[in-house]
């Protein structure tokens, strides 16, 4: 049955809509999938703040056991949409692991991530740690300091072995971004070898987000990187310690995606726009009063439903601080963003982003040329569909148009060098110049053959 979404007359600007044009809803019920991380609040928010509602939409939300189970709940159906790492929609359309044409009208957050050693590790690491006045670690650490204590491992014949959460995941990227950049090799991809180890000096496996302190707590792994709450619960629980977030690797990086698939957005271009709408202004809430919203956000995630971890846990890295050690608080107001800067609007150059990443490491076996890059992002980041709801949403009084980047050729500004931990821009036009910047990594013609890289 089609569902009328008729909108009321508003007495306050961004209070209440406006009449605006009825949006005829193809379908008016749906199950949306997640997993229990912090940076899932827009999905949250706009179910318990009631804007799933106020669009007619009658919204199920399902936590997922991992990633894997999640992308393929999408693709056949089980799920109409999702909370996404970046990379899944783009993996899949272009074939890598299950292939499927799935698309994102919108960007869920920026930063989000950190990463986390073990106690030990930490300990051997922080002799080669610059020091601040005070006696503290100054920040970020580079993980050139990782580097004496992997080498001290590989000679006494133990790997060193490390966890992300997926082997398409932002954290993957991200860590592997800070290893290489402090001169370790996180290892490549080939065709016949998914493992990712190719000459690897550190060795990254996938370890589901909630499992990650107690897989470091029981020695199986001595660091990996992942979103919150799950670096800050490794300090709560006194096992690790956060050595960096990506905030400080990469300044307002673009983290998770919703992920509808092409054929659900064809069959269901109304519903999608409604969707869309109420994530908006899921994401205006969380981020409008300079974070006034946050700790009712907290409180909403700490819910077992949601993310089911502790009020105080979620706080510390949510609330615009983040815990380092243990009394080592610092102010991080943009650790996690949500609508400022156009988080939200699905752009272009971030999805080239994270291609270069798949490139640089070996999943994409061989060179593309930078139109490639160009095409696939556009098949799957649809900014068209995201700026017709922020349309209907200024129309209906529900946002301000001053928010929305409406001229966008769909890629953001370069990316300055000082922004990013290794000192080197990004300028998602030019992909094949930035990927021969970086030192390690396949860059050209090369690819990876047996155990080495060739060309």
């Amino acid at each position: 049955m089609k569902k009328l979404v008729l909108a009321a007359l508003a007495s306050t600007a961004l209070t209440s809509p406006a009449f605006a044009e009825a949006l005829e809803l193809e379908r008016d019920e749906l199950t949306f999938g997640f997993i229990k991380l912090t940076d899932m609040a827009p999905l949250a928010v706009a179910y318990e703040q009631g804007y799933f509602d106020d669009e007619g939409l009658f919204v199920t939300l399902e936590a997922q056991a991992n990633w894997k189970v999640l992308l393929d709940g999408v693709i056949d159906g089980q799920l109409d949409g999702a909370h996404m790492l970046a990379g899944q929609p783009l993996a899949a359309t272009i074939g890598y692991g299950t292939k499927a044409h799935i698309i994102t009208p919108f960007s869920m957050d920026l930063n989000g991530n950190g990463i986390t050693v073990s106690n030990d590790v930490w300990e051997a690491m922080r002799p080669h740690v610059p020091s601040m006045e005070d006696g503290r670690p100054q920040h970020p650490i580079s993980a050139e300091a990782l580097r004496p204590v992997i080498e001290d491992y590989n000679a006494k014949g133990k790997p060193f072995n490390m966890g992300m959460v997926f082997p398409v995941s932002t954290h993957n990227y991200e860590l592997r971004y800070w290893l290489a950049a402090g001169g370790i090799n996180p290892g490549y991809y080939a065709p016949d070898n998914i493992s990712g180890q190719i000459g690897a000096e550190a060795l990254l496996s996938v370890t589901p987000p909630p499992q990650m302190p107690a897989t470091l707590e029981a020695g199986t792994i001595y660091g990996y990187a992942v979103g919150e709450p799950w670096n800050q619960q490794a300090v709560a629980k006194g096992i690790g310690v956060p050595v960096i977030t990506d905030y400080q690797l990469w300044n307002n990086n673009p983290e998770k995606v919703f992920g509808i698939t092409q054929g659900f957005a064809d069959e269901n271009p109304n519903t999608t726009l409604a969707v869309v709408k109420a994530l908006i202004r899921a994401a205006i809430w969380l981020d409008e009063n300079d974070n006034a919203n946050r700790e009712e956000a907290v409180e909403i995630l700490s819910r077992p439903e949601y993310v089911g971890a502790d009020f105080e846990v979620i706080a510390a890295s949510m609330t615009g601080t983040f815990e380092f050690e243990k009394g080592d608080i610092r102010d991080v107001p943009d650790f996690n963003v949500f609508f400022r800067y156009n988080a939200t609007y699905p752009y272009y150059s971030d999805a080239v982003w994270y291609l270069t990443q798949m490139r640089r490491w070996g999943q994409i076996a061989e060179a593309k040329p930078d139109s490639w890059y160009d095409e696939v992002a556009k098949s799957v980041y649809k900014p068209e569909i995201y700026l017709e709801a922020a349309r209907l949403l200024v129309d209906e009084g529900l946002a301000n148009a001053d928010d929305f980047d409406w001229d966008s050729d769909g890629y953001k500004a370069a990316t300055p060098a000082e922004d990013i931990i290794d000192q080197i821009g990004y300028d998602g036009k030019t992909p094949n110049a930035y990927l021969d910047s970086l030192p390690i990594g396949l860059k050209g013609e090369q690819r990876v053959i047996g155990n080495e890289v060739q060309g």
